[in-house]
């Protein structure tokens, strides 16, 4: 089994981005405590420039985004294009919830080396998204799927 990583504390940064993570879903979803809703999850992201961007999810049978996917593209809309953190919270104080695997990929695709926050067994710490998708091959706009980088896990 490999060793696992060291992964960082938060930063007050970290825990201002959680902050607007866990006030938007608050502010918007749509569940009750053990309910289910389409707006389960909120997220936020911040760009290098310092500014932060918030989403929530958009629970769909068909698969609809999640609210990282959301957050990342509030972001772009608003010009923010190297996102360094991303975090996603659940709704009813859940608290920080990891990337599923779609979310990851693209992350690891278009933000290399991004921050994600996460929930371990000793709180919230965080993870380089390269630590998250071991082997992982790369996909490009331009070139589709790229041979597996070493590089890019250094």
């Amino acid at each position: 089994m490999p060793a696992t990583p060291e992964l960082e504390a938060p930063s007050a940064d970290d825990l201002e981005l959680i902050e607007l993570a866990r006030a938007t879903i608050d502010a918007n979803t749509d569940a009750g405590p053990d309910e289910d809703g389409a707006h389960t999850m909120g997220a936020a992201v911040r760009a290098a420039d310092g500014r932060m961007f918030a989403g929530v999810n958009l629970f769909h049978f068909t698969g609809g985004p999640c609210a990282e996917l959301v957050a990342l593209g509030t972001a772009r809309a608003n010009g923010a294009r190297q996102i360094t953190t991303i975090v996603a919270v659940g709704n009813h104080g859940r608290g920080v919830v990891g990337p599923c695997g779609r979310d990851r990929q693209v992350l690891f695709d278009y933000h290399p080396g991004i921050r994600v926050l996460l929930p371990t067994a000793a709180g919230v710490r965080v993870a380089r998204i390269e630590t998250l998708m071991p082997f992982a091959a790369a996909w490009t706009l331009e070139g589709g799927t790229q041979q597996y980088d070493d590089e890019r896990f250094r």
